[in-house]
């Protein structure tokens, strides 16, 4: 029997209309700063988005463009900027910067309390430590959609394929620590299909279309797909083969429409959560 699709498009607006919902009499909105570094098409485009969806949902939004010749100083001190502006809850730098600049010392000026990315220091020690933390917005996603299936994740075996800090890593903490045996597979890993055929919930990131295949899945396994490719002719790919895959998995996510509407959600989500902290609300 074929699997079912989780709709992530679907489940992502649920959770922006419920945040939409939550803000209405709020005199001061939730902020949200996007700071993009050049004109790279692909960042312009997941920027603006990201913008017209904080405006459609009731948010403030502010979108800094700075030029790619700006030097590092000079960004950092917008950001600081930024973490003084008192209508801003959350600042997300647009990855990848130039390669004069150094992303680490920039990510690391944002105040820990507008980390509404998750990927500070401070906050991604404080998820690998199990402490309340701004969790990166895709990884929570990833883990909004698997529990969006029912299944109860203590005890079962998530497999994640993937080990970038962007997603691979912080959706093995996730899974850790909702109670999975974790394996994490990756370039240098031997034998993959051996390893993701254990898997009850397998979580895939890693950028190479249809890499795990139907032969590589556990019957019943829950699937999800991270990856994102535009091939020569312009169709978008993911990490799996959906086709032979949604024949043996119980529940797979699409792409487009599964991972990807889930982290701008998430990015709200996690906005939101700042706007409260910040302005005490309860």
């Amino acid at each position: 029997m074929a699997a079912e699709i989780i709709d992530g498009k679907k489940i992502a607006d649920e959770v922006k209309k419920n945040i939409a919902k939550q803000i209405e009499g709020w005199k001061k909105k939730p902020g949200l700063a996007t700071v993009l570094v050049g004109d790279n098409p692909a960042s312009k485009v997941y920027v603006s988005r990201k913008n017209v969806t904080c405006k459609e949902y009731g948010f403030h939004s502010k979108e800094v463009t700075l030029p790619e010749s700006v030097e590092q100083d000079e960004l950092i001190k917008k950001i600081w900027e930024l973490n003084e502006d008192n209508k801003i809850h959350g600042i997300l730098v647009q990855l990848p910067l130039p390669s004069h600049i150094d992303e680490n010392a920039v990510l690391n000026a944002i105040s820990p309390a507008k980390d509404v990315d998750g990927l500070t220091p401070n906050s991604m020690g404080r998820l690998l430590a199990g402490q309340p933390s701004f969790i990166p917005c895709t990884p929570r996603g990833v883990l909004h959609l698997i529990k969006s299936t029912g299944i109860k994740l203590e005890g079962k075996h998530a497999v994640v394929v993937g080990r970038s800090n962007l997603v691979g890593k912080p959706t093995a903490v996730l899974l850790l620590n909702e109670g999975c045996t974790l394996t994490v597979c990756h370039s240098k890993t031997l034998n993959l299909a051996e390893e993701t055929k254990k898997a009850d919930v397998l979580v895939v990131a890693v950028g190479k279309p249809k890499l795990i295949t139907g032969e590589m899945v556990k019957e019943g396994a829950i699937v999800i797909d991270v990856g994102i490719t535009k091939n020569a002719e312009g169709k978008i790919l993911g990490d799996v083969d959906f086709e032979t895959v949604k024949e043996k998995a119980s529940f797979i996510t699409p792409v487009p429409g599964g991972v990807g509407p889930m982290t701008i959600a998430m990015l709200l989500q996690n906005t939101f959560e700042a706007a409260k902290m910040i302005e005490g609300l309860q």
